[in-house]
């Protein structure tokens, strides 16, 4: 059954309701993660259960993501194939397959109508998506893996609640006026609304295309210098000109280590990404993260098996 991308929101419902079903073929069934996000969290659900094919690499930017021709034959034999929606890739529009497309962000929160499609950034909405791929998987698997199945996916929700309350204590030990956030784009709204942050999302705010005029240089620094602010935060280990620009103008130093915005970082996964995301904001903004419960959080989650 091939479902457009337009009827996901009833994707989920449509599968938990046919969750009891055993397909007919024994073979594994095939699963294509678009999003890094998701790779990570469909690759740790599924397990040994599927095989499971991820398009955009760690690091990757999913709004500019062209498909391959190796995608579209991955694409093209796969039973599920997940993606954030909300537009985040927008090549996503342009899957073809004979499988069922879910749009796992929009399922997840179909009431959300903000611009900031990474909605992954709240841990809350995490866990949400775990959900949503647990009971999309779930018809495809004979009884014992779908069991396994389960335990998995209840073991993932408690390590993003664990998560949601270890963030939740990190922020909170910086003094509310430092409770902070100056990026380039809009990209850690879900973040900022979850856990009462501030976010100045510069260029969006004061430029249009992203063209950084005396004028709005001098918006920015204006409110950046009355915001509390310590640090800017990069989407890049090698900051661009604007960011030096603005660094300049406002005499904020910009972080050492990037913000991973886009998805999972290289070498880590969902859970590590986020953790040292947050570590990032709050040691910037004058506190001292908790590294040693950010390492237990990520052994949890690499111990779901």
């Amino acid at each position: 059954m091939r479902l457009p991308l337009a009827h996901s929101a009833g994707v989920c419902v449509a599968l938990a309701l046919g969750a009891g079903v055993v397909p007919a073929s024994s073979a594994q069934p095939v699963l294509v993660a678009v999003d890094g996000t998701l790779c990570d969290l469909t690759k740790t659900l599924a397990a040994a259960a599927a095989s499971v094919t991820c398009l955009i690499p760690p690091g990757g930017d999913p709004h500019s993501y062209r498909l391959k021709p190796s995608d579209r034959a991955v694409i093209a034999k796969s039973d599920l194939i997940f993606h954030i929606g909300f537009g985040l890739t927008p090549s996503a529009k342009k899957l073809k397959s004979p499988g069922t497309v879910v749009a796992v962000g929009e399922v997840a929160l179909p009431s959300y109508g903000g611009s900031d499609p990474h909605v992954w950034h709240d841990p809350v909405n995490s866990a949400r998506m775990i959900r949503v791929v647990s009971s999309s998987l779930a018809p495809l698997l004979g009884d014992s893996d779908r069991a396994a199945l389960q335990q998995r996916t209840a073991k993932a929700v408690a390590v993003f609640e664990a998560l949601q309350a270890w963030q939740a204590k990190q922020f909170s030990s910086l003094p509310s006026a430092q409770r902070v956030m100056v990026t380039d784009h809009k990209t850690y709204s879900h973040l900022a609304d979850r856990f009462g942050l501030v976010e100045i999302a510069m260029l969006d705010s004061h430029t249009t295309g992203g063209v950084l005029r005396p004028s709005s240089l001098k918006k920015i620094t204006e409110e950046v210098t009355n915001s509390g602010a310590k640090t800017i935060f990069s989407p890049a280990a090698f900051p661009n000109k604007t960011l030096k620009r603005i660094s300049k103008s406002t005499g904020l130093p910009i972080a050492k280590s990037p913000l991973y915005g886009e998805g999972i970082s290289a070498g880590r996964n969902a859970v590590s990404t986020a953790t040292v995301n947050v570590c990032t904001i709050v040691n910037g903004q004058g506190s001292s993260c908790d590294v040693s419960g950010a390492n237990q959080l990520n052994a949890e989650w690499s111990s779901i098996r």
